[in-house]
């Protein structure tokens, strides 16, 4: 009996899968949306005048838009190389 058990179809989760699949979009949706369509376009330019006085990897900027009460903050990160 237990060899027969080897071959049985065993009921898969998809469902929920897909679930988690889509609520992951769907945040990632939101928060581009929440995000202004100028910001890209921002880290392209501090990067390109970062880049005059040192040499960094383009994941080495981060630049992010944060909400404080009624207030939204430009925060901008950069990882300097080692010399």
């Amino acid at each position: 009996m237990g060899l027969f058990d080897l071959f049985k179809a065993r009921p898969k989760n998809t469902a929920k899968l897909a679930k988690e699949r889509l609520l992951i979009i769907v945040a990632q949706e939101r928060g581009a949306e929440a995000m202004p369509d100028y910001l890209p376009l921002l880290k392209r330019e501090l990067l390109e005048v970062i880049r005059k006085y040192v040499n960094v990897d383009p994941d080495a900027v981060q630049v992010n838009l944060e909400r404080e009460g009624s207030q939204e903050v430009l925060a901008l990160s950069v990882t300097l190389p080692e010399k």
